[in-house]
């Protein structure tokens, strides 16, 4: 039987993988033979000189996106909200670690990332990886000193070190993200004026150029930090907005239309404008009510101007003194256009006009200044500028996400894109599910949340999360029994969809930590067959059950949101039933079943064959065992033909 890797996947090694099944002959002995890559692909490799986008500390990024790790995500039931049935997760950690940790499990899974990174201020950088360097590092690197040590010239742009030690810090992390992407997903970055010409050319390597779609303005709050200098003259502005890039994972995208609010008064009522532009198709010429125009043209094609006529005489025949024509378009689909003639009119239209309908709302384009970047949570919980939960639910609503699909935010912060996620679910009956992933980083002592009893912005997330989920369900409920109120007394209006009963507004916490496993598990042929068999297991001695299961998911590529149950067996494969668990002189055995059989798991010692016999019967894809529960390799064959015999399709696997 195969041993569990207990490693996030190794990227460098599959890309290779994937050189090697387009151009066999230049990958030996795991190595690629750049040269011969080159001659094969001719004329299409860079010449001598092309652009490029670099900065120090590059090749370190690079790597670092590909390198694997040992670590795990461990569950804390305690934290979490709901454990048993929610599918959102909330995880603590790093996020580069844990978006490799991520690779399998959610690989081309979802379609729509938000970030809000770190804008480089000077004061928020606070993602220190193991490829940062101090100055004297980046001057080495850089080619600031020659080999004998001279400087060669003045660094003057000191800070340029921390663009680099950004860009290091963002990269592996972008690469990362773009590999969970579907192929019709899409990621939001949140940034600042400091790092936005960065940002932009850091996601058009990671992303490609043509996949940029466009950058979405929203408006911070007025600030007068400036008045005081303005007797002296003001050497800039303030800046009155952020910058939140839309990139896609390839060009299927399709982006959803979404709308803010009519400002203007005529919102509510439509009103006749003249059909006649400037424009100049002469076969947009044509004759309308006994008009034609001998210059510019009509505003829509022949056909349907026609149809548009026609479709006001009806209104007029048959239902004019019946309904106003805003009530007629209403009960007809809100799709009909209408002509008519002012035979008062004059000028250009000669009183053509076309009906302009009533205004539900303004197609958006990339000002969003109705919306501020930040706003206060809503739910009593301090946090410095979180993000406005109304744009995060409008770009859910742009990027197009299924109703049952997965969002994740990699820097959570205050967790306003859960807050998002269960709100529009709230509103339109979807179950998408969400991610949020934070380092757990020190609240400043003097800060308000500390004041407030919080460690870290983690604690801060999840009650947010608590809260936010307390209010929409309490909002939801009041919802459900109105419109349920209606429908008693309106049994025949469509409209009124009860949305489902129930809202996921938990989380499961999982937390980064070490791997389960001792070193003797990574490294078993560094040792004596003597000393191996005096070690009695390879697990750590506080790693649990459910620790074991859910490295078990990671490296299986299983998701980790999914139904498990936990039951116990004797030493016959039979059940126990609760009131027989404390049974003396029985020896029972728990059996872990993840998502009604896409993995079975027994991680107790010593292991019978009838227990064995059971798991094989119930043909799950997936079976794993502890490597100890077995004395000899004959137990380990026998193992191996009771799957052969009653599970031939499961993959079995020891750790």
């Amino acid at each position: 039987m195969d041993k569990m890797r207990f490693e996030s996947p190794d990227l460098t090694a599959r890309n290779i993988d994937n050189i090697s099944a387009m151009f066999p002959g230049v990958v030996t002995e795991g190595k690629v033979n750049f040269d011969l890559l080159r001659s094969l692909l001719g004329d299409e490799v860079y010449g001598d000189e092309a652009y490029e986008f670099t900065w120090v500390g590059k090749r370190a990024a690079i790597a670092e996106a590909g390198r694997p790790i040992r670590k795990t995500l461990r569950p804390c039931v305690e934290e979490s909200k709901n454990w048993d049935t929610t599918e959102n997760l909330y995880i603590e950690g790093d996020n580069l670690d844990v978006l490799k940790l991520l690779q399998e499990s959610y690989l081309g899974k979802v379609k729509m990332i938000y970030i809000d990174p770190p804008y480089n201020t000077g004061n928020d950088f606070v993602y220190r990886d193991n490829f940062t360097r101090d100055k004297d590092e980046y001057d080495e690197e850089a080619g600031i000193y020659d080999e004998d040590g001279d400087r060669l010239f003045r660094n003057t742009g000191s800070n340029g070190r921390f663009h680099s030690d950004w860009c290091s810090m963002m990269y592996p992390r972008l690469v990362l993200a773009r590999n969970l992407l579907a192929e019709n997903g899409v990621i939001f970055i949140s940034i600042s004026e400091e790092e936005v010409a960065t940002l932009k050319a850091l996601c058009n390597e990671v992303f490609g150029e043509s996949n940029f779609r466009n950058a979405i303005f929203t408006r911070r709050y007025d600030k007068n930090i400036n008045r005081q200098f303005m007797e002296q003259g003001l050497s800039t502005m303030n800046t009155g907005f952020e910058y939140i890039l839309m990139y896609s994972k390839t060009q299927i995208t399709k982006y959803n239309p979404v709308f803010r609010e009519s400002s203007e008064t005529r919102s509510s009522t439509g009103y006749w404008k003249g059909f006649w532009n400037d424009a100049d198709r002469p076969t947009m010429r044509y004759e309308v009510l006994g008009v034609t125009p001998d210059s510019g043209q009509w505003k829509w094609r022949k056909e349907l101007a026609g149809e548009a006529v026609q479709n006001y005489n009806v209104f007029c025949d048959r239902y004019q003194e019946k309904m106003t024509l805003e009530d007629y378009w209403e009960k007809t689909g809100k799709n009909k256009k209408f002509i008519r003639r002012n035979v008062s009119g004059k000028g250009k239209n000669q009183g053509v006009e076309h009906w302009v309908a009533p205004a539900v709302g303004i197609l958006r384009n990339t000002n969003w200044s109705d919306l501020l970047a930040s706003k206060p949570t809503g739910v009593d919980v301090p946090f410095d500028s979180p993000k406005n939960t109304e744009v995060i639910i409008e770009l859910l609503r742009l990027s197009n996400i299924d109703a049952d699909g997965v969002a994740i935010d990699f820097f959570s912060g205050s967790a306003t894109t859960a807050h998002a996620v269960m709100q529009l679910n709230a509103e339109d009956s979807g179950k998408r599910k969400f991610i949020m992933v934070q380092l757990p980083e020190p609240c400043a002592p003097d800060s308000e949340a500390a004041k407030a009893g919080y460690a870290n912005i983690c604690e801060i997330g999840k009650e947010r999360i608590r809260r936010a989920g307390e209010k929409i369900n309490a909002e939801f409920g009041m919802r459900n029994a109105e419109l349920k109120k209606r429908e008693q007394t309106e049994p025949n209006n469509s409209e009124l969809r009860i949305p489902h009963s129930e809202l996921d507004t938990g989380f499961r916490v999982l937390k980064l930590d070490d791997t389960n496993m001792k070193d003797v598990y990574y490294a078993a042929g560094e040792y004596t067959q003597d000393l191996l068999s005096m070690m009695e297991d390879n697990i750590k001695d506080d790693r649990t059950d459910i620790d074991l299961l859910y490295a078990c998911l990671l490296d299986w590529g299983l998701p980790l949101s999914l139904p498990h149950k936990m039951q116990l067996l004797n030493d016959k494969g039979e059940i126990v039933p609760n009131s027989e668990f404390l049974i003396p002189n029985s020896e029972l055995f728990t059996v872990h079943t993840y998502n009604d059989g896409d993995l079975i798991a027994c991680f107790d010692k010593h292991i019978s064959d009838e227990v064995v016999k059971e798991i094989a019967k119930r043909q799950p894809l997936r079976a794993v065992f502890r490597d100890s529960s077995f004395v000899s390799s004959p137990e380990k064959i026998n193992v191996e033909e009771i799957f052969k015999l009653l599970a031939p399709n499961t993959s079995v696997r020891v750790i």
